[in-house]
């Protein structure tokens, strides 16, 4: 599966230009969590309500049993720590909510490893970024076999 891109910097009152970054990171403790098919789908879900909600643009995510990567496009105004901070924070509190019998697991409501990796793309590494995401499968020779791209 080709992706697309379209190549068009963000331009604004004062700025110029786009902030794409891949970022991975993990469940608590390494616990695999989204090895179910309905946990994938609803941790998916929390972290794409939360990054529409702070203007943060998913490119593509691909969730693993007990990690997740993600290509976003964050605002420039915003750094990649805080745009970290609010997926994090915002995704574990929707999931929760969605899913309280998660707090068995997590009885202190953490959701999400304090651990976070976060590197800057640009155009030219993109589609080599966005390959590596869709194919974690092949990277960590998984068994888990559930739709990558959400």
């Amino acid at each position: 599966m080709e992706t697309q891109m379209k190549f068009e910097y963000e331009r604004n009152n004062h700025s110029v230009g786009d902030s794409i970054w891949h970022m991975e990171w993990c469940p608590k403790y390494r616990y695999e969590m989204f090895r179910k098919f309905k946990y994938k789908n609803l941790a998916a879900g929390c972290i794409r309500k939360a990054a529409s909600e702070h203007g943060i643009k998913i490119l593509v995510i691909n969730i693993m049993p007990e990690h997740l990567h993600t290509a976003v496009k964050i605002p420039l105004t915003m750094t990649p720590s805080k745009a970290l901070q609010l997926l994090k924070g915002r995704s574990s509190y929707l999931f929760f909510r969605n899913h309280p019998k998660a707090r068995l697991r997590y009885p202190k409501g953490h959701l999400w490893s304090r651990g976070k990796f976060a590197s800057s793309i640009g155009y030219s590494d993109l589609p080599t970024t966005i390959h590596y995401i869709l194919h974690q499968e092949e990277q960590h020779c998984s068994t888990f076999t559930g739709n990558s791209t959400l």
